[in-house]
């Protein structure tokens, strides 16, 4: 039984390498190729037999692409908005969590279990309401209607309260003999302890803001506004409107607008995996 056991095993090393590598092809070949047409003449997208790696680089496409379009603005916009919602959603989600997992109050699990249940609730449902609350603050086409409505998440709240039930009691009663008040406690030790559930929050609220199309499709109304999301789908369809779409000027503003958050993705991958199992692990 042990031999045959053995013999088994090369082969199913084997094939789990091979689906591992298709589906890594799968998913890179696409990126690859958005990459390699933003570089290519209007004239060598179709050619056939298909052409992954052209055969002289035009980088005409990315320079045109800020000639035609003011996607500076829709950056520097949306760089803007990315980091004021990160570090707004890290400190208010930081510190509900930090409520829900070491302080004592009435109604704390039922409060808890609420929040959660409204993760339930399509995005869709709450957004004509939450639209009209910002109209009535008069945030229509401002900074603050597009950073303040992204600076909550219950999930965020759910993952960080995770981490911090991972943090020893005893670090927290230490303190509280030695005097520190419970922002302190929440600020000295329990942020500095769970850096990778940070980085792991991080990560997610950088690439949910950096990537949203709708809420910004409500919010900014001129194109000073825009962000990189809305200015791309404000392009297509501008280019559409002709008989022949420019493929390569596309690639060349999805690339814009991917790399970013690609970056930061594969920087943050250490801490993002660490976060992640850490998060559920109870103390």
């Amino acid at each position: 039984m042990v031999a045959k056991k053995h013999a088994f095993d090369i082969p199913l090393k084997i094939l789990g390498y091979f689906a591992l590598i298709l589906v890594t092809a799968t998913m890179i070949v696409p990126f690859i190729w958005m990459v390699t047409t933003s570089l290519k003449p209007p004239h060598a997208v179709f050619t056939y037999p298909p052409e992954l790696l052209p055969r002289e680089l035009n980088f005409e496409n990315y320079t045109m692409l800020f000639t035609l379009v003011p996607f500076g603005r829709y950056f520097v916009n949306t760089l803007f908005v990315t980091v004021f919602t990160v570090v707004g959603q890290i400190v208010i989600t930081s510190l509900a969590a930090y409520g829900f997992a070491r302080l004592r109050f009435i109604g704390r699990d039922f409060l808890f279990i609420v929040c959660l249940a409204t993760m339930m609730v399509p995005y869709q449902v709450t957004l004509i309401p939450l639209f009209l609350l910002v109209f009535g603050l008069g945030w229509v086409n401002t900074y603050q209607g597009l950073i303040i409505p992204g600076v909550s998440s219950v999930f965020a709240i759910f993952l960080l309260r995770q981490a911090f039930l991972g943090v020893p009691k005893d670090y927290q009663e230490a303190a509280r003999i030695d005097g520190a008040s419970e922002f302190r406690i929440y600020w000295r030790i329990f942020m500095p302890l769970n850096g990778p559930a940070l980085a792991t929050l991080a990560v997610f609220a950088f690439m949910g803001t950096w990537t949203d199309l709708l809420w910004p499709l409500l919010i900014a109304r001129t194109p000073d506004m825009r962000t990189l999301e809305l200015g791309l789908a404000y392009f297509n369809s501008s280019t559409s409107a002709f008989r022949q779409t420019n493929w390569p000027l596309m690639m060349a503003a999805s690339v814009v607008v991917m790399l970013p958050v690609l970056i930061i993705y594969i920087f943050a991958q250490r801490y993002f995996i660490k976060g992640i199992s850490l998060s559920g692990v109870k103390g």
